[in-house]
């Protein structure tokens, strides 16, 4: 690991020689090349930097202990050892975690589809608190939140939404919200008062640019129709609504919330170009692994990734046992204590698997 350490330090100060000479200086291009390496290697550089720091005193430190000392001299030097011994480790497995495969498409913007399952209208209205859900967490990280396409049932569900997330490192969190969800309360509907389970499923797709995915225009059949909103009311009165049918896999993409025929087929090209990337890079993933975790099941309630449970309050994710009696909170977009342990878990389950040289 520390020879690897050596070579990205050794990397990291020769970039910011290259960096500093005239001629690089007026080659836009090339330096801007040579900044995004360095940004991409500073935070390990950083650490490393610290650790070598910290392993200078550490060593010093204990040379003095070599050295004739009065009683409470040598319990300062040795606190201060243990002191160093532990931010050592700390700086060690930060260090690990560091140098862990990225994924490539963690920095990306992503596209989020949300759909009703088990529960009829009661499972269209957790659909829609599911995407206030995200919306909320979309603008506490500052990013940008904006619906694609979506088919609401009239009393404020969706049975279908699909929205983008534009942000930095959007992907690298969102990704964990994939799956079935499962909503346990009382619907606003009825009268006994009993409880009813419903589901939605949550699927987050990297998004892709034009030059990742070639789709040719004769794989394509695309219809136009007149958009239609809820309890038959006319959204628009012309033909604007458009259906995409990409031909060889079968994905259909339909978007009708933009006035402009135009506008709603650059938002179905964007939804079908996320999906393919995404099959794509499924389907080399799985060539190389032996096992993968899939996004989404069929939306059976025996498939969950996480449990809202209105009558105690309660949040759960299954896939970390992690519970919290604060259901108004998640709800308002507080995510990130679930997605900060799933990435944790991510990380050790990497570092098991991981031999650093």
């Amino acid at each position: 690991m520390f020879e690897r350490l050596d070579r990205i330090l050794e990397r990291y100060e020769e970039l910011m020689r290259l960096m500093a000479t005239p001629e690089v200086a007026q080659d836009h291009v090339q330096y801007r090349e040579y900044s995004q390496e360095r940004a991409e290697l500073e935070e390990v550089v950083t650490a490393y930097r610290a650790y070598l720091d910290a392993a200078a005193e550490l060593e010093a430190t204990r040379e003095m202990q070599d050295e004739e000392l009065d009683p409470e001299m040598r319990d300062l030097v040795a606190s201060e050892i243990s002191s160093l011994e532990e931010r050592l480790s700390k700086l060690e497995h930060r260090l690990r975690l560091l140098l862990l495969p990225k994924d490539p498409r963690d920095a990306r913007s992503v596209i989020v589809e949300i759909r009703a399952g088990t529960g009829g209208d009661e499972a269209a209205l957790f659909a829609a608190d599911l995407f206030a859900m995200y919306a909320q967490y979309a603008n506490a990280h500052r990013w940008q939140a904006e619906i694609l396409s979506s088919n609401e049932t009239g009393i404020g569900g969706y049975k279908e939404i699909v929205f983008e997330v534009k942000g930095q490192g959007a992907y690298s969190r969102l990704k964990y919200e994939s799956g079935v969800h499962r909503v346990q309360r009382v619907p606003t509907t009825e009268t006994s008062g009993r409880i009813h389970t419903s589901t939605a499923t949550v699927a987050v797709l990297p998004e892709a640019d034009e030059v990742e995915v070639e789709i040719n225009e004769s794989d394509l059949r695309v219809d136009v129709f007149r958009s239609g909103g809820h309890g038959g009311q006319s959204v628009n009165t012309t033909d604007s609504a458009v259906r995409i049918t990409h031909v060889p896999t079968g994905i259909v993409v339909q978007c009708q919330d933009e006035r402009s025929q135009l506008q709603n087929r650059a938002r179905a090209m964007s939804i079908l170009r996320a999906r393919l990337y995404d099959m794509e890079y499924r389907r080399q993933v799985e060539e190389l692994e032996t096992a993968r975790r899939t996004q989404v099941g069929t939306g059976e309630r025996s498939e969950k990734i996480r449990t809202y449970n209105f009558p105690q309050n309660r949040v759960t994710d299954h896939r970390i046992g992690m519970t919290v009696h604060q259901l108004e909170d998640v709800l308002s977009g507080e995510l990130d204590q679930f997605i900060d342990e799933l990435i944790a878990q991510d990380q050790a389950e990497l570092l098991a698997g991981v031999a650093f040289g």
